[in-house]
């Protein structure tokens, strides 16, 4: 058995998420994909892709690497939410901090011309090491990715101070406790060759 994955890598960094609903079960009420990226075609740098009734239910796109931000909607963020795939949404140029220990709890900084997001984690569990392949059954997608993930059950975002409205919830993946906010470190995408 080959030690080295057989596809091309892509895109390499991290991809915590957030997805709030106000009742387990319910659409999302908050959707935050939140990229740090090292590698990838069109360089390295940072995006949030945040739709949130404080976004007044539309997508709002902050990066300070428009190149890479067009280019993840062409391909995984828009494999993974199609209506990112949409490239006439603005894109807000934006600066990126980040503090704390994912041990206990993450915060990623966003701040732009005329507002400020915070998306924080906390009570986060075990973490999973997630693998698959590009066009992989059951669910093919184009891209495999690995990853770990690092399940939180509490999860915050706001925007110019207010908070977003839902909570995480708790899920199972792999038969293991998961939830619906999550940090996604040393996150790789691949394709086949």
């Amino acid at each position: 058995m080959p030690v080295a994955d057989p596809n091309r890598v892509i895109v390499t960094g991290e991809n915590p998420f957030i997805r709030l609903s106000e009742k387990d079960g319910d659409p999302n009420s908050t959707e935050a994909s939140f990229w740090r990226i090292l590698f990838c075609p069109a360089g390295p740098g940072h995006v949030l892709y945040l739709k949130s009734e404080l976004t007044h239910g539309r997508w709002r796109i902050y990066s300070d690497n428009i190149a890479m931000a067009r280019w993840l909607q062409q391909t995984v963020q828009g494999m993974l939410n199609p209506e990112l795939k949409d490239t006439s949404i603005p894109v807000i140029d934006a600066e990126f901090t980040r503090s704390g220990d994912p041990r206990y709890f993450w915060t990623e900084h966003v701040s732009a011309a005329d507002s400020e997001v915070a998306l924080t984690w906390y009570d986060v569990g075990d973490p999973l090491l997630i693998h698959t392949n590009p066009n992989e059954a059951p669910n093919p997608r184009p891209y495999g990715v690995c990853t770990v993930l690092v399940p939180a059950l509490g999860a915050r975002l706001t925007v110019d101070g207010t908070q977003a409205k839902g909570l995480p919830w708790k899920r199972e993946r792999e038969g293991r406790p998961f939830s619906t906010c999550a940090l996604a470190f040393s996150e790789s995408w691949t394709e086949a060759r």
